[in-house]
């Protein structure tokens, strides 16, 4: 599809919800005298997470550990790299790390750790995924990939019955396929349906620094432990998969969790190619919540559990998300909104995985394919 000008919401009912909701968070942040981005417990998140993943790799490069111990380090890095990639880079690259545009644009770079680009994820995330939620063919995150079905509209194959079983595999081996070919593949896609919209002079650079990048990290990654240290090429490829699986699982996991559980709507533009919907309102049909009040999980996962308030302020630091999430559920009630939460990070996988079986169920003879 091409993506200038395809769709639109419609506030067809007038509603004043997200009007009424900002100004009430606003008076939030105002009334207490405090910022809307990183506090000093983010910043010290950040430096956690990005000594947890660079601190391994150097533990590997210097002491050259037992194959065992090695691949400890490596999972280590893995677990740390989904959290940068959770906690930092999705506030920085939503502009909600801090006040200054720079910061945010440096912190944004720490996606680079993962192999990934920044230009095509502020594409996929921020403008299609965010804008347009749920909407197949305009949403990324849930239109069918390979053998995987993630909305009710695609085509149903005989393996789908399965996906609830293999899905998981598949997670794991996301940010490899990212970081080796997922970045090009995109490019040209974006290029081609006009979400990117720079001239061809400007993307000629664009892509340069995407393979500049990308060399860098492998070269980082297998060149220096590989030529300079003699370790063995097949246990650094081991690490590496083993990594990359890690983060991967992770990451995909819990970004699923959020709008591929049951319960979301997953509604069609009509003929005019409206949605008739507020778009706010469109965020809470599509989204849910989990594990609000584990501290822990919202201190690893960066308030992706809070994906209600995400996508409504993505702006706003995460940190800052379980103060405002009662006036989000509030506010949502008083207009007769139902605000989706599971309660449990468990019931939440249970809701994704019934979900992945609906999905998956073959149709009715009698029913046809749409």
């Amino acid at each position: 599809m091409n993506y200038k000008g395809k769709i639109k919401f419609v506030n067809k009912d007038k509603s004043e919800f997200f009007a009424t909701l900002r100004k009430r968070v606003d008076g939030y942040f105002k009334e207490n005298n405090i910022p809307k981005y990183a506090d000093n417990t983010m910043v010290t998140k950040s430096v956690v997470l990005i000594i947890a993943y660079i601190t391994p790799f150097i533990l590997l490069l210097l002491f050259q550990p037992t194959f065992w111990l090695s691949m400890l380090l490596w999972f280590v890095m893995g677990l740390s790299i989904a959290g940068i990639g959770m906690s930092i880079m999705h506030d920085a690259i939503h502009g909600a790390f801090s006040a200054k545009k720079s910061v945010n644009t440096y912190m944004s770079y720490t996606l680079n750790l993962l192999g990934g680009s920044i230009f095509n994820w502020r594409l996929q995330h921020n403008v299609l995924h965010h804008t347009y939620t749920n909407v197949v063919d305009m949403d990324e995150d849930i239109q069918d990939k390979l053998v995987l079905r993630f909305n009710p509209h695609g085509q149903v194959k005989w393996f789908h019955q399965l996906q609830w079983v293999y899905a998981f595999f598949f997670y794991g081996i996301l940010t490899l396929y990212w970081v080796l070919l997922k970045d090009f593949v995109q490019f040209a896609k974006f290029t081609k349906t006009g979400v990117n919209t720079n001239s061809t002079s400007e993307n000629v650079i664009i892509f340069t620094k995407i393979v500049l990048l990308k060399v860098i990290y492998f070269f980082v990654l297998f060149g220096v432990p590989v030529m300079f240290l003699n370790i063995p090429f097949s246990e650094v490829l081991a690490g590496f998969l083993l990594m990359h699986f890690v983060a991967g699982i992770i990451l995909t996991v819990v970004f699923q969790l959020a709008h591929t559980v049951e319960g979301t709507s997953h509604p069609r533009p009509n003929a005019s190619g409206n949605i008739e919907n507020d778009w706010a309102i469109h965020q809470i049909n599509t989204t849910v919540n989990f594990s609000r009040k584990s501290k822990w999980i919202s201190w690893y996962v960066g308030g992706l559990n809070f994906q209600v308030e995400h996508h409504l302020f993505p702006q706003i630091c995460h940190v800052h998300y379980p103060d405002i999430a009662p006036i989000v559920k509030q506010t949502a009630e008083e207009f007769g909104i139902t605000y989706m939460e599971n309660e449990t990070f468990g019931q939440a996988v249970k809701s994704h995985i019934a979900t992945l079986q609906r999905f998956g169920k073959l149709p009715d003879i009698n029913e046809a394919i749409v």
